[in-house]
Parts: structure tokens; C-alpha cells; sequence
């Protein structure tokens, strides 16, 4: 598969990115984990508005469903040991005035976080990476997930009155990874951690509990599921353990439980970037390293078994399929925001 590159813009340590339904076209965000800037592309990487400036830090950006360009996004988590005053923020057009941000609600350590519609119903779930801290690298108190049913009208909520949250669980130690699968009708959250995988399903009522089940107990930084040998059975893929160096693949048994199948012969530097997606009109899934050779890759099945297919070697922290089939990821070891094209 032949590959082409282009570099659209550099942004120091840049990380987040999202798409973005504005003014009638496919747009997508690209934001900084440091203290610099949030900025709006077209969907071939045309530079056309700056959101902020500051305050950065932004982990996770998610377009509010139905909406016009508004969107809620992470501020102030600025690493793992610097995110005390995260919390999430909306942002949304304002003419001539440019873009209105205000806070949603304080999270402190919120990594992730998701939206999710069921029975027209949005719900907001919330990932922090841990509970607090009394010195840099303290993990004793673990992160948990939390919930929110989004109202249609955020305006009566800001830093003094914030949108209250719920404890959906909580004794999540180094609570990373965050992706969404479609369960039949459903759409599911799923949640990696130091204690496994977890799958989230969201109530079919506002006032109702969400399930949540174990897909594994092993250590997991991100997991996707995806059916990557199209018999019609998801398999789950995860990075192993927090910030790790491992790729392990579980396939369903029997009693439709999670078994480990394959895990890589190859030890990677922090895989991070992850993005499960259709290419080519095959499964394959994005995955990018920030330490060691920095490679960016493409997994899909070939042949009986998982194929790794290297296609950069540039530091990535996130990625994202564009609706165009372009993909874009956020290469933060060498502040270069870039599209791929896959022929």
C-alpha cells in the first residue's frame, strides 16, 4: 500500500484531535497538550480558525450531537502529574465575536471522555486518570468513570455552576483508554485500565443505572474492538499495560468470553495514538508509538494472523479517519500535525 504524507501545520505538542460538522461542511480540530493552541481545519487540511490560544492541555474534544459547531473539549490536564485543575469546557461560534468558551464542569485528572445518544437521550461519560495525588507519580488514589445526562441547552452552566456528575465506577488505577463500539443497536464505551477492559452501555432510560462488564482483567493503557477476520465476531485489541510496549489480541471462546490469541513479538516504544477504523474497505487499526522508533502503523489481518505494516516513524499521540478517507494524526514528538493518504 503505497502511502503519501503532508504536513499541514506544526503545533507544539500537539495532541487532541476531533471532527467537526461546521457551517454545512466536514471540518476537523487539532489541539495542543501544552499551554498553546486549538485550531479548525477543512477536511483537506486547510488552516481556517484558531478556537484559543490557551490554555491547552486538552486530551479529548467531542462535537455536541445535532449541533453547528459546538463541541466540548478537556482543559488543563497537562500531564498525568499536572491535571488537578482539568475539567471540561464548551466551545461554541460566536459571529463576528469568534468562538465563546466557558467551562462545563470541573474533572479533575479527566483524560477521556465520550458522548452517547441512546433513545434520544445524550449522555456524557467522563474517564479520569486518577483520583488525586500527593506527589508527582503518586498512584495510590485510582481514577473512575462518570456520568451526565446532557441537557439540549448547556447555557445555564459555568465555572460557578457546574454541570454535576455521578459515579458510574470508581477504582480505576491509571484510567487511559477510551474508544466506542456499536453493540448491535447500541453504541458502548470501552475503557482501558490497570484492571482490564471494560465495556460501558449506556441506560435505556435517563434515570437508569449504566451496565458495565470486564471484557479482560489484563492491564490495559487503550482497547478497540473490531473484527479484524470478518466473521462477524469482534475481536478486542489492546496496548499493554499503561503507556506500554506491548500489542495483545484477544478472540471470543465459546461462552463468548475474551481469550488471549496473539500478542506481538515486538517490543514498542509507549504506544499511544490508536484509531480502529475501515481502510481500504478493510478493518485495520491506527496505532502510533511516542518513544523508541516512533513508529506509526497500520494492524489488520492477512493471511491467519496480525499483520504490522509501518508507515512513519514520527511520534504520534492520537489519530483520526477522515470522513474523506484521509487520515490525520498528531505527531507531538516533532510538534508536526499530518495527513496520510492510503492508495
Amino acid at each position: 500500500m503505497k502511502v503519501e504524507k503532508k504536513v499541514i501545520c506544526s503545533l507544539n505538542k500537539c495532541y487532541s484531535i476531533a471532527p467537526l460538522w461546521y457551517r454545512g461542511k466536514n471540518c476537523f480540530l487539532v489541539a495542543a497538550e501544552g499551554h498553546d493552541p486549538c485550531y479548525l481545519f477543512s477536511e483537506t487540511g486547510e488552516r481556517l480558525d484558531t478556537i484559543w490560544t490557551e490554555p491547552g492541555g486538552v486530551m479529548t474534544m467531542r462535537q455536541l450531537p445535532g449541533s453547528d459547531g459546538v463541541f466540548l473539549a478537556t482543559h488543563r490536564f497537562y500531564s498525568p502529574d499536572d491535571a488537578a485543575d482539568a475539567e471540561i469546557v464548551v466551545a461554541q461560534p460566536d459571529g463576528a465575536a469568534g468562538w465563546k468558551v466557558r467551562t462545563l464542569c470541573k474533572a479533575p485528572f479527566v483524560h477521556r471522555f465520550g458522548i452517547i445518544e441512546r433513545g434520544g437521550v445524550c449522555h456524557l461519560l467522563v474517564c479520569c486518570l486518577k483520583s488525586g495525588q500527593e506527589h508527582k507519580g503518586d498512584w495510590s488514589r485510582p481514577g473512575a468513570v462518570w456520568s451526565a445526562v446532557l441537557p439540549a441547552d448547556l447555557s445555564g452552566f459555568d465555572a460557578a455552576h457546574p454541570l454535576p456528575l455521578q459515579c458510574v465506577k470508581d477504582g480505576m488505577l491509571k484510567n487511559h483508554g477510551y474508544s466506542e463500539y456499536r453493540d448491535g443497536e447500541v453504541t458502548t464505551a470501552i475503557v482501558g485500565c490497570d484492571s482490564g477492559v471494560w465495556q460501558f452501555v449506556p441506560p435505556e432510560r435517563a434515570e437508569a443505572p449504566w451496565t458495565v462488564r470486564r471484557l479482560t482483567d489484563r492491564p490495559s493503557s487503550d482497547a478497540v474492538l473490531l473484527d479484524f477476520d470478518g466473521d462477524g465476531k469482534p475481536e478486542l485489541g489492546s496496548i499493554s499495560p499503561f503507556h506500554g510496549d506491548t500489542l495483545e489480541f484477544f478472540r471470543q471462546d465459546a461462552a463468548g468470553d475474551y481469550r488471549l490469541d496473539w500478542t506481538s513479538p515486538k517490543r514498542f516504544g509507549l504506544l499511544h495514538a490508536t484509531w480502529p477504523c475501515l481502510l481500504g474497505g478493510r478493518p485495520a487499526w491506527v496505532v502510533g508509538c511516542r518513544e523508541g522508533e516512533r513508529e506509526s502503523m497500520l494492524v489488520t489481518w492477512d493471511d491467519g494472523t496480525y499483520r504490522l505494516e509501518p508507515f512513519d516513524r514520527a511520534g504520534a499521540a492520537n489519530a483520526l479517519l477522515l470522513e474523506n478517507g484521509l487520515l490525520v494524526m498528531t505527531n507531538r514528538e516533532i510538534d508536526e500535525v499530518a495527513m496520510y493518504a492510503f492508495r
